[in-house]
């Protein structure tokens, strides 16, 4: 089949659009048309009265080579690549190692259910609880029917971080093997909407991953797979423990937190961002971790009407358009950059901290994203060489000041800090100002103030000049009665477990970093593909010996 890249037809097309554009590109009749299928379909709307629709096709016609010849020079014509996976190894019948996932966010989900696949019945090592046991826990945090559990909430627990999210499916990572492709059947397999498989920026949202965990879950169980829910890796054990040369030692086991002993010779650690614990406890016991870049700031709120409006003109409520999302950038005169991050059309602003008294925010959509406000972080570049360069550990420091400095100036009843945009721009507290036409979404609640309290002040500096520059792009974003609440610090993970072309450790055989916590991802599709390459990885080794 030939792939057609770049297809733009009107929002309202009729339904022969597609085949005679097809044929027009192609300069083909309509016999020599044998049939298509959508691949991609995508929007442009930086001309909000004129949108088009962008397709990317998957053409069957009598004379492919032919055209393939005649199109040579055309990037927009070129083969289909075969993108079904390959699974690299199957485990032998004697096999008697079990390979150790811990974690089981999306990074430590593909990659168990890709191992369990290839016959090698991984065991999985999860801190926090099943999906709906953490479900009920962080929704009770939420409404303060309880107090914030460590071990459950929006950052621990089956399904990870990106549980409580939009269920954003895109990334701008290479994927030369396509494995981004398993990622997204699997999905569907497990009961995500098919249209994930075509539509340019697909999401799922919370209530549909509940399910969706539950489901492959249960297909991994079948393949052999072993879950242990509530177990933390507390230490590494090393074959070589007490060599002087450390770069030599290779994994022998896990000490787990219910005081069991775990014997393994492959783990692989896909532990999340927030694995602050873990993260020191690794750091201690000598594998090479790093300091890496990340972000601060706020999430911003406005009516999710207005950025319909912004974006698509007449054409709000389209079906195919569905609600507006946005993507911003400003490069400050301070040599920072802000930046929008995670945006969340029709949802809510979330309360995200696994660690009591301190506040963090996210945001969070359902599939229908209905709610009144759109939301995302705006915030500010940070690096280890600027700004927090003392100690591979100092990341995490940052941002537990800058959480702990929230959870004060909320009230340390977990509200979260907040300001209108107004008052914001004119640095003047927000305690006395009216509420506006935004209603906070956030819960456990809010406590109007001042952010320049709660951040540095060159991302005070560096917000301040943004938002009026992102205004020029999206008519409102400076409205004075938008919202901010703080604090965003959990953009990306503070550390780099760095790994070598094997994808393991550096210093350590036999353990393999992965996905967002340390360091090779961001978000839920780039760490199901790391998982699936970690997976392989794993599996070749295994079968090498």
């Amino acid at each position: 089949m030939l792939r057609l890249t770049d297809i733009k037809l009107p929002l309202n097309h009729d339904e022969q659009a597609i085949e005679l554009a097809i044929l027009s590109k192609l300069n083909i009749t309509q016999n020599e048309l044998v049939s298509f299928d959508m691949f991609k379909r995508g929007y442009d709307a930086r001309n909000n009265k004129n949108i088009q629709l962008i397709y990317t096709l998957d053409v069957e016609v009598t004379n492919q080579d032919a055209l393939l010849a005649q199109f040579e020079k055309d990037q927009h014509v070129r083969l289909t690549p075969d993108m079904d996976y390959k699974f690299v190894a199957q485990a032998p019948k004697d096999v008697e190692e079990r390979p150790v996932v811990v974690g089981l966010g999306p990074c430590g989900l593909l990659a168990a259910l890709t191992l369990a696949q290839m016959g090698f019945k991984p065991i999985i090592l999860e801190r926090g609880k099943v999906v709906r046991e953490r479900t009920k826990d962080t929704f009770g945090f939420w409404r303060k029917k309880n107090d914030l559990n460590p071990e459950s909430n929006v950052q621990f627990g089956e399904g990870g971080a990106g549980t409580f999210s939009d269920g954003k499916l895109y990334s701008q990572i290479k994927d030369p093997k396509h494995y981004g492709r398993k990622v997204l059947k699997e999905f569907v397999k497990a009961g995500a909407p098919e249209e994930i498989m075509y539509v340019s920026k697909p999401h799922i949202g919370t209530y549909k991953l509940i399910n969706m965990m539950e489901a492959m879950r249960k297909t991994i169980i079948e393949l052999g797979g072993e879950f242990r829910f509530s177990t933390r890796v507390e230490k590494l054990d090393f074959e070589g423990q007490d060599d002087a040369d450390k770069d030599t030692r290779k994994i022998k086991g896990l000490y787990l937190s219910d005081d069991q002993y775990l014997s393994c010779k492959h783990v692989i650690l896909a532990i999340g961002h927030s694995a602050r614990d873990t993260f020191e406890a690794l750091y201690e016991q000598g594998v090479y971790i790093e300091a890496k870049p990340f972000s601060v700031g706020f999430r911003i709120e406005h009516r999710q009407t207005m950025i319909d409006s912004c974006r698509f003109g007449d054409n709000v409520g389209h079906p195919i358009l569905g609600t507006a999302d946005y993507k911003l950038v400003h490069h400050c005169k301070n040599g920072r950059s802000v930046y929008s991050f995670c945006m969340c059309p029709g949802g809510t602003v979330v309360a995200a901290a696994s660690e009591p008294n301190r506040v963090v925010t996210n945001g969070m959509s359902q599939y229908t994203r209905h709610e009144s406000n759109a939301n995302s972080a705006i915030v500010v570049g940070i690096t280890p060489e600027k700004d927090y360069p003392d100690h591979p550990l100092a990341g995490i420091e940052l941002q537990r000041n800058l959480e702990s400095l929230a959870f004060k100036v909320g009230g340390e009843n977990y509200h979260a800090p907040a300001q209108y945009i107004g008052d914001f721009l004119a640095n003047q507290s927000s305690a006395t100002t009216a509420e506006g036409e935004i209603k906070p979404s956030y819960t456990p609640g809010i406590t109007l103030t001042d952010l320049s309290k709660v951040v540095p002040d060159f991302v005070t500096e560096a917000i301040r000049e943004a938002i009026p520059a992102f205004d020029k792009k999206i008519k409102g974003f400076a409205r004075a009665d938008g919202l901010l609440t703080g604090v965003e610090t959990r953009t990306s993970s503070p550390i780099c477990i760095k790994r070598d072309k094997s994808f393991q450790s550096v210093n350590v055989q036999g353990l393999y970093p992965a996905g967002e916590g340390a360091g090779y991802a961001g978000g839920i599709w780039s760490a199901g593909i790391d998982g699936i390459r970690i997976a392989e990885a794993v599996a070749l080794d295994i079968v090498k010996d």
